[in-house]
């Protein structure tokens, strides 16, 4: 996404000498993707941002899957993930909900500041489903409220300090890079006229953030041997990573509140792909908010039973009332996880009781995948076991 923003202080010219006010020089760093072949920022640092101290291994939260096998629809009640919150933050104790070698969805309730963590596997994409948070950055700060996606790039360093009611955090970990889908772009990266949203909703840092520091540890996510091929490592910086006095690029973090995007609607149901919010590798995010819908006299607006003969659906419900879960006891903090192979749609009492409907208010965000779908320990602790017996009412014997 080619959306240029310049944030304090940088030279007239890149790779050009940028000096201190006492005479020294401030140390250019290239955070760029893609090999030198895709979106970059420059960042100027006042210590060298490769001195490190120290490095020790930082044992993961549990990254171990279990395939969904024998093959099951499946609802996870992530509100009852959590019961004490005082001493949790957003990076430690992020549970692990479902997962593959693409994407993996966690889950976390934080009351306490996050150490300083960097992502090196992929981007981040963290939705807030309740409370807020100050998100501190390399790039500065975000201030990031319900109903925020939070979009952290692959290896920026930040922590998250909730606010005084905590945070609900719904994190989607990529192993790739998260953007929004290229049909809403044009050829140069700008936002054409049919996208839901434009780059007037996304709230990147609007100053840098100085901290000064010595001996800072940095949470390091990475690739490795351990389940997932994921390894952690703690990394000690002589100088602290918070010393980029300016930046300038089209690489960054920046938040997204979903109230801001503008829903396509049409005479008859549309499908899944015009609530498309943001994409991954092998995967993709889309977003259903409070909306007029279909407006053919005889239109059926709850969708209709479809099967996903690609990808696994997630679907987690954080506001509202959705129409077309009414009686499977479904409600908020819910996912519904619904697999590649089995054909799914609406509950059968919910089609009736949709027609005539001009508003549905309901707010989800879903996730595709085109892996299957493993369970973590976390969606394992919350599965409420009865779920897919609730289209035929009864479980045979």
């Amino acid at each position: 996404m080619a959306y240029y923003r310049q944030v304090g202080e940088v030279p007239p010219k890149r790779h050009t000498q940028f000096r201190k006010p006492d005479g020294g020089l401030y140390y250019e760093e290239l955070m760029g993707e893609e090999g030198f072949s895709s979106d970059s920022s420059l960042l100027y640092h006042a210590g060298v941002p490769s001195a490190i101290v120290d490095s020790q291994v930082w044992d993961l939260p549990d990254l171990a899957t279990v395939a969904n096998h024998p093959l099951t629809p499946r609802h996870l009640k992530l509100h009852d993930l959590f019961t004490d919150t005082s001493k949790s933050n957003a990076v430690e104790d992020r549970r692990l909900v479902l997962g593959n070698g693409d994407v993996r969805i966690s889950y976390a309730v934080a009351e306490q500041p996050s150490p300083y963590y960097r992502n090196a596997i992929g981007d981040e994409c963290v939705y807030v489903e309740k409370g807020s948070a100050t998100v501190e950055t390399v790039f500065g700060v975000l201030n990031a409220v319900q109903g925020d996606y939070v979009i952290i790039p692959r290896a920026t360093t930040h922590r998250w300090l909730p606010g005084p009611e905590g945070v609900h955090a719904y994190c989607i970990e990529a192993n790739s890079h998260i953007a929004p889908p290229k049909r809403y772009l044009s050829r140069y990266g700008q936002f054409l006229e049919h996208s839901p949203y434009c780059e007037r909703d996304l709230h990147p840092a609007a100053e840098p953030l100085v901290v000064e520091g010595t001996d800072v540890e940095v949470l390091v996510k990475h690739r490795g041997n351990g389940a997932g091929g994921i390894v952690g490592s703690r990394m000690t910086y002589a100088t602290h990573p918070f010393d980029v006095v300016g930046w300038d690029g089209c690489l960054y973090p920046y938040t997204f509140n979903v109230s801001d995007f503008e829903p396509i609607t049409g005479r008859v149901h549309q499908p899944p792909p015009v609530h498309q919010v943001f994409e991954g590798y092998n995967f993709v995010v889309c977003n259903f908010v409070p909306r007029k819908v279909d407006y053919h006299p005889l239109s059926v607006p709850v969708p209709y039973y479809h099967s996903n003969v690609d990808s696994d659906e997630v679907m987690f419900y954080c506001g509202g009332d959705y129409e077309a879960r009414k009686g499977s006891g479904i409600g908020l903090g819910s996912i519904s996880l619904h697999p590649g192979g089995y054909a799914h749609g609406p509950q059968p009492s919910a089609i009736e009781a949709s027609l005539g409907a001009e508003r549905f208010e309901e707010l989800a965000v879903m996730v595709d995948t085109f892996r299957p779908l493993e369970l973590g320990e976390g969606g394992q602790a919350v599965d409420d076991g009865v779920y897919a017996w609730t289209w035929a009412g009864r479980r045979k014997d």
